[in-house]
């Protein structure tokens, strides 16, 4: 069952909108909407690093990029957030974060995220079809469609 906390105890870290945590699989679900911007990066990437400094267990990552309109992103910026990103999971253990991409311009970011972010604890694969993302991830396709 998806949990709107995801640590125990006085210092519960709030979810942001359209996360999902699943406890149970060691899985954070995402499905942005609207306009990918820098703003919402940000706050997914906070998010993420927070979880990471307060949760001794990795947790896979599923971001489901089907909802947005739109993506106002920039090389300069996307480089600099994958920079950041091998940066604080360097001393962390391996995680798989699987993008479900359905347009031009989800595909070219998440796959820049994906290329900056290799050869890092962080394992980024994309893809189109969202059975294969849930056996990458090792859980059933029913747990993506939270």
């Amino acid at each position: 069952m998806p949990e709107t906390n995801i640590t125990k105890g006085p210092d519960k870290l709030k979810l942001p909108a359209h996360v999902l945590f699943r406890k149970d699989l060691s899985l954070i679900l995402w499905k942005p909407r609207g306009i990918l911007d820098q703003a919402t990066v940000n706050e997914i990437v906070a998010f993420i690093e927070a979880v990471e400094k307060r949760n001794r267990e990795p947790l896979n990552r599923f971001a489901d990029l089907s909802a947005l309109d739109a993506v106002d992103l920039n090389f300069d910026f996307v480089f600099h957030a994958a920079l950041g990103r091998r940066l604080s999971a360097a001393p962390r253990p391996a995680v798989k974060s699987a993008f479900y991409v359905t347009s031009p311009a989800t595909t070219h970011y998440a796959k820049l995220h994906a290329v900056l972010t290799d050869y890092s604890p962080l394992d980024v694969a994309l893809f189109t079809d969202r059975d294969a993302a849930a056996k990458w991830l090792g859980v059933a396709l029913e747990a993506l469609s939270a």
